[in-house]
């Protein structure tokens, strides 16, 4: 421990009101932007819906942080942008950037040499700059085409000195943006499904029955004459727990599970003479393969089933879907 370092006994109400204060250090901070929005901020969502090329942001130390949260969520809503590290750009990366863009750079002291340096290299090639930083005359507040005010009348660290109040301004700031442009785009929970195809949401809007269910050789059948013996080889050898019943032109007739076979047997039916024409369900319930998988989430839900039928508009079967397919898509 050095000689600058004290220890100190804090109770754990201590730490609950110096989390407090924190919290209501960055309240009042973003209460005071949101106090200070004008004009510039309406500027500066036009200049980026007029963009023709991407959207750069840049920034230095925890500004570059913060940079590379907005550049990632202005990504995911619509509008497509990335990260430059100023000082990479200085070095090689300047080349990532055209004119057709807009970069916004983000200082919190508005004069971080590598940040202005890099504004007005990117500046002589045409591009548009909106700057974030402390107060409006800032080195990068007077290059900048536009200017958003980042300012705090104080950290919420208690010796006024890591990024903390201020950090959290800029990202509030960058969100208010991303939303805003996201809006004005119409942007919809599609758009951001596509955006995320990894994600529940994007499987949730964009996995379809095709995608996931048994088709062709994978989808148990039989023949409405098939004995209830010769039946049970099919549901046992497909392993979905039930066969499909269709006629000779593969249209639906019908569907038969396993509990429907433990059903046949507490009723003591013959196996040897029963078909699956006069056991099977009739008019069951079906899905079609365009339809989102979902959908058949809630309609199984709803009807407390776990197997369907994928059938086409003339009630063909196309495959066949079970709920352990939809668990394993990640749709459940």
């Amino acid at each position: 421990m050095s000689a600058t370092q004290k220890t100190h006994t804090h109770t754990d109400s201590d730490f609950i009101g110096l989390a407090k204060a924190v919290i209501d250090a960055e309240v009042e901070a973003i209460q005071a932007l949101k106090s200070r929005l004008d004009e510039e901020f309406n500027h500066a969502c036009k200049t980026i819906l007029a963009c023709k090329g991407r959207v750069i942001v840049s920034g230095m130390g925890k500004s570059g942080h913060i940079s590379n949260k907005i550049a990632a969520t202005l990504a995911s809503t619509g509008t497509p942008a990335f990260f430059v590290h100023p000082g990479e750009a200085l070095h090689g990366d300047l080349g990532m950037i055209t004119g057709d863009d807009v970069v916004i750079a983000i200082s919190n002291s508005g004069n971080t040499d590598e940040v202005i340096t890099l504004v007005s290299l990117v500046k002589r090639l045409g591009a548009s700059v909106i700057g974030l930083s402390s107060g409006n005359n800032s080195p990068l507040a007077k290059i900048a085409d536009h200017h958003l005010n980042i300012s705090v009348e104080k950290e919420a660290c208690p010796m006024g000195l890591a990024p903390t109040s201020s950090t959290t301004v800029t990202l509030v700031l960058g969100d208010a943006l991303a939303v805003a442009l996201l809006e004005a785009r119409g942007f919809t929970e599609e758009d951001f499904a596509r955006s995320h195809p990894g994600g529940r949401l994007g499987k949730r809007l964009l996995v379809h029955v095709r995608d996931i269910m048994h088709d062709n050789e994978e989808t148990p059948t039989c023949l409405p004459d098939t004995l209830l013996s010769d039946a049970i080889l099919e549901i046992t050898s497909k392993k979905l727990g039930a066969t499909l019943v269709v006629d000779a032109n593969n249209v639906l007739v019908g569907i038969f599970t396993d509990g429907d076979l433990r059903r046949a047997f507490e009723g003591g039916i013959d196996l040897k003479i029963a078909t699956m024409g006069e056991i099977a369900l009739k008019n069951c319930i079906t899905t079609q393969a365009d339809e989102l998988a979902v959908n058949v989430v809630n309609l199984m839900q709803d009807k407390k089933i776990t197997i369907l039928p994928v059938v086409d508009e003339m009630n063909k079967i196309e495959g066949i879907i079970h709920m352990h397919d939809l668990l394993k898509a990640g749709i459940v």
